[in-house]
């Protein structure tokens, strides 16, 4: 079994997820006391955030590349970064480390292929709905997405960073939620991503009134997956792998 690197933090609370589920799922396969070995670099949030908000993404991409780097030099021998957004700087992330870097996205696409979705309603921070880094890359893999309204796209991002990152998970904030999906249903979408690893927390299946795709359980299967050796790194890239994402 191979050793799954994870660069967390952003926020601890869907790293959690992902510690659990990769766990989970090596568990149900091996059986016994089996369970998943892991080399886990979790970033102090604030100083992420930080970056952000200045638009210092030179200086994101160097905090997400030394962790890498770490993961790699505890033994990881693929890494995954467990937030949606700074996978805008997956390029950097991806040319620090020898080992293969594994993008949130093609887990998401890998999920929608499997279900015949080709059309995703889109959910996460500003920068995920507005901007082409994440876009792109499903596009890649033949997927389309539609994003809420301006009035949607600032309600999704305002929870994800006053509430959700923060561990608050509102009644409110949900059926908030819930009310964007309906109007992504009604412009086509086949289903809903949750394109920020904590919205997951807030909504869960029987919630949505469309089906969704969890992006953190989806990239932590795939991760799994790939450190039990059920599936190849080559078999989940698009077509396009090895170029930088769009934004990046």
């Amino acid at each position: 079994m191979l050793t799954i690197g994870l660069v967390g933090g952003m926020s601890w609370h869907s790293t959690a997820t992902y510690y659990q589920r990769v766990n989970e799922r090596v568990a149900a396969h091996r059986g016994g006391h089996a369970s998943a070995r892991v080399s886990l670099q979790s970033l102090d949030f604030s100083e992420v955030r930080d970056c952000q908000v200045r638009g210092d993404w030179e200086g994101s991409a160097r905090l997400l590349a030394d962790a890498a780097r770490r993961c790699e030099a505890g033994g990881a021998d693929l890494v995954g970064l467990c937030t949606n957004l700074m996978h805008k700087n997956f390029a950097a992330l991806e040319d620090a480390v020898e080992v293969p870097a594994v993008h949130i996205a093609d887990a998401v696409a890998a999920v929608a292929r499997a279900h015949g979705w080709t059309t995703l309603g889109l959910l996460g921070a500003r920068w995920v709905m507005e901007e082409t880094f994440y876009a792109e890359r499903l596009a890649a893999h033949g997927i389309t997405v539609v994003v809420p309204d301006a009035a949607g796209r600032e309600l999704v991002d305002r929870v994800v960073f006053e509430e959700i990152t923060q561990g608050r998970f509102l009644e409110e904030s949900r059926a908030a939620y819930v009310d964007v999906m309906h109007d992504l249903a009604t412009r086509g979408a086949d289903a809903a991503v949750l394109a920020c690893t904590e919205i997951g927390l807030l909504v869960g299946p029987d919630d949505a009134p469309v089906p969704t795709i969890d992006s953190a359980t989806a990239h932590a299967d795939l991760l799994a997956d790939l450190a039990l050796g059920l599936v190849a790194a080559d078999d989940v890239q698009p077509s396009t792998a090895g170029l930088s994402p769009a934004g990046a």
